[in-house]
């Protein structure tokens, strides 16, 4: 069962846009200010990095762009059923499977899986469509994904619902700003995170994923290496502060794991004093703090079926829920709470880029000329050697050849 606020129905709102009401509520929320993306007075963050200036303004440019397009129509169960046939004849049709990330709508992961396709994270879904005999890999997610997968497969055809549904922390590290940085700091193992483009990829000397990023950097500080990290400071607070690393941060963030609040999900908790909370490490450091549980999207799944509890409440984008409830569906998932007192919404966790991937783009993505993923050849091959870095790390982990101190 999962629990929202009045605001936050679970209930899929389909549309040309595949944005429900909360997260219009998130993207107004990011263009009236009532996110603030701050610089911390603390050694550990680059002075010169800011997402709080001209990133952010850049970023809510784009939400705003997208916004000002955004027709949200509703779609019958019949219209609905109609985009469904539509998008499965076209998979057989072209040879193509779909991929989709855990946070896009609750009908495209579904559809996902009837095809034979996959859901999950980001890496994961790379591998599947690597792995898979399809000629074609439709990705639903956002573009660093499709990157991503174009990087694994450079011989499939790689081809998104909307190639400008993107991220923020992506949109808050510029490649040629981040390249700059590093070379000021010559000394220092390059870490990025996933969510981040091929471009910034290629710079790097390891990719990680949130549930391997403790690893690597244990690994790491186990050889004094200094770490620069990039892009979510959140993320990089939280290895720093488990491993003890040396980690110089870039400075960016997630505009929906930014919003979470340690105060709503303690007030929450005086209602629920029963829940177990479940936290992405991308959230604040007050958030992960009280948590019961941290751990990337995948390993949250996981502990909702292994922790006692019969009720969770959820800090991350509540796309979860899908995968959540099918998981265990004995138990209760509840959103932790992102908005302010008085806020209009309590709970406002849906990326808007995600939200770009609805049935209607879905049922075009072979009609159309530009939303195929291309990777330049020299910054994919530069970019697969840290992919690949980590990826022989992880093979390493489940063997057993190497492990967490």
């Amino acid at each position: 069962m999962v629990r929202l606020c009045s605001q936050c129905n679970p209930k899929p709102f389909v549309g040309k846009s595949q944005i429900c009401e909360p997260s219009v509520s998130l993207i107004n929320a990011l263009l009236c200010r009532r996110i603030v993306l701050y610089l911390p007075d603390v050694h550990f963050f680059p002075e010169a990095m800011s997402i709080a200036q001209d990133k952010l303004i850049r970023i809510r440019e784009q939400v705003q762009s997208h916004l000002d397009r955004v027709d949200r129509v509703r779609v019958t169960p019949e219209q609905r059923s109609e985009l469904e046939a539509r998008i499965k004849d076209n998979l057989a049709r072209e040879n193509a499977v779909l991929v989709a990330h855990y946070y896009t709508s609750p009908e495209v992961q579904a559809l996902a899986e009837a095809t034979g396709g996959c859901v999950s994270d980001s890496l994961e879904m790379a591998r599947f469509g690597r792995d898979h005999p399809a000629e074609t890999l439709i990705v639903a997610g956002v573009r660093f994904m499709g990157e991503t997968a174009k990087i694994l497969t450079p011989d499939k055809r790689v081809l998104m619902p909307d190639l400008e549904a993107t991220c923020s922390l992506d949109l808050g590290c510029p490649a040629d700003e981040f390249a700059a940085f590093c070379d000021a700091h010559p000394d220092r193992e390059v870490v990025v995170y996933a969510n981040t483009s091929a471009a910034v990829k290629a710079r790097a000397d390891w990719v990680v994923t949130s549930s391997i990023a403790l690893d690597v950097a244990e690994h790491l500080a186990e050889q004094d290496k200094k770490i620069i990290w990039a892009p979510d400071r959140h993320l990089g607070d939280y290895v720093r502060r488990m491993t003890g690393a040396d980690i110089l941060m870039w400075d960016g963030a997630c505009i929906v794991h930014e919003e979470f609040k340690a105060r709503g999900i303690e007030q929450l908790k005086q209602v629920h004093p029963e829940a177990g909370v479940l936290v992405h490490p991308e959230s604040p450091a007050s958030v992960v703090e009280i948590a019961d549980y941290v751990g990337s999207t995948t390993q949250i799944i996981k502990a909702a079926q292994r922790l006692p509890h019969e009720t969770f409440i959820v800090a991350t984008d509540h796309g979860i829920f899908f995968k959540l409830q099918q998981a265990a569906p004995d138990k209760h998932f509840i959103i932790a709470p992102t908005a302010g007192e008085g806020a209009t919404c309590r709970s406002c966790a849906n990326c808007p880029w995600m939200a770009m991937n609805d049935l209607e783009r879905l049922a075009t993505v072979f009609d159309r000329p530009d939303n195929e993923v291309f990777v330049a050849a020299a910054v994919a091959t530069d970019a697969m050697r840290p992919l690949d870095r980590m990826l022989a790390f992880a093979a390493e982990l489940n063997t057993g050849v190497v492990g967490r101190a």
